[in-house]
């Protein structure tokens, strides 16, 4: 079913408003996905702070257009269906690995690339994204990478204190 001229204006306008708050995108084929498993996905996405947002190629265009954005060029290349887009709101690595991991589980769903730090980024950058660790695991590593000195130093000082 055809769009009215009212709704691509209102979709447009959506989709301005959720490029202009990004911290990255992560483009995507949906083709021939469920529409349960995309609604697993939209869930989980809203609970890590995303969004996905399926929308025509051509409003994309327009949007990214109207904001200056001249990354379509480069997009449009790597689209050849069904194109979603997954906004990284909150975090920016959040969306590549949420959908790195539904990639997992949906063979149709494929990863195209992405935006991020304002550039185009490949398909195997989004991956490499992928596999960053979670903000608070990498806080939790930094931590113990500190006080690891500090506890092999007081286990030394009681294996010293028990010989005497």
């Amino acid at each position: 079913m055809a769009l009215t001229k009212e709704q691509k204006t209102k979709q447009i306008e959506s989709l301005k408003g959720n490029i202009s708050k990004q911290k990255s995108v992560i483009f995507v084929d949906f083709s021939k996905v469920v529409s349960k498993d995309l609604f697993s996905l939209r869930k989980n996405l809203k609970e890590a702070g995303c969004n996905l947002k399926i929308a025509k190629k051509t409003l994309v265009r327009i949007a990214f257009g109207q904001l200056n954005i001249s990354f379509w060029n480069k997009i449009k290349e790597s689209i050849p269906g069904q194109l979603a887009l997954v906004f990284g709101i909150e975090d920016e690595i959040a969306p590549a690995r949420i959908v790195n991991t539904f990639t997992k589980t949906q063979e149709n769903f494929k990863i195209l690339g992405g935006i991020f730090e304002n550039r185009f980024i490949a398909r195997d950058r989004v991956l490499e994204l992928a596999a960053i660790p979670p903000r608070n695991e990498l806080l939790g590593r930094l931590v113990g990478s500190i006080y690891s000195p500090v506890s092999n130093f007081v286990r030394i000082l009681d294996k010293i204190r028990e010989t005497k």
